[in-house]
This record gives structure tokens, C-alpha cells and sequence, in this order.
């Protein structure tokens, strides 16, 4: 029964991810349906955790707008997004980085990882 479940999920695995960790800047091309069209819109953020495994992958990405944090948590392998373009690469020494919803401005940022 498990083998039948892991043959199914990994059907539906995307070959395509961009290789991203936490801490880094992150441009999220998602499709959003508004009516009867649909467009693309990109957000742009520091990905603050990447949680599960498999083809329930979730990342959470933030970013201030307008002076108020925005976070957004999306399905890795979902049908909906477009692409991951990582920007720039964050030096990050935890997994989750909650700390960061605590802070404003310049403290609010990664510092940045020479790959």
C-alpha cells in the first residue's frame, strides 16, 4: 500500500525547481485567476522556512509592503507557480527564520552568502 501512494505523489513531483534554501531572495512567479482570465504576478521576498518533503514541499516567503509584512506560503510542487528565480543567496544558520518578523529595516535583512 505505501509503494502505491510514494509511485503516486512521485507522478506528480515538478523536474524544474530552481535550487533554494532559507534565507534567501526569491522571485515567485504565481498564477492568479481573477474572473474568468488569468495572469501572472511575481513576488518578490526572503524565504523565511521550507517544511515537509515530497510532494507535500511547502516554502514561506516575506517581504514589507508599504511598511507591512507579507507572508505567503506555497505548495512547492504546485501547478499554480510559474517559476522560483533566486535573486541572492542568504547566509542563513537556522532552518526557520521567525525572528525576522520581529524586526524592521536594515535588521530585518539576510546577510548575504558568497556561493
Amino acid at each position: 500500500m505505501n509503494d502505491i501512494i510514494k509511485s503516486i505523489e512521485a507522478e506528480q513531483l515538478k523536474s524544474n525547481i530552481t535550487d533554494f534554501n532559507v534565507g534567501d531572495t526569491v522571485k515567485v512567479s504565481a498564477k492568479v485567476k481573477e474572473g474568468n482570465r488569468e495572469r501572472t504576478q511575481v513576488f518578490e521576498g526572503t524565504v523565511l522556512k521550507r517544511q515537509n518533503g515530497g510532494s507535500r514541499e511547502t516554502f514561506t516567503v516575506r517581504k514589507t509592503s508599504n511598511g507591512i509584512g507579507v507572508e505567503k506560503t506555497w505548495p512547492l510542487h504546485s501547478p499554480s507557480i510559474e517559476k522560483i528565480e533566486v535573486i541572492r543567496h542568504g547566509k542563513a544558520r537556522r532552518a526557520k527564520l521567525y525572528y525576522l518578523r520581529n524586526r524592521v529595516g536594515k535588521r530585518a535583512k539576510v546577510k548575504e552568502s558568497i556561493r
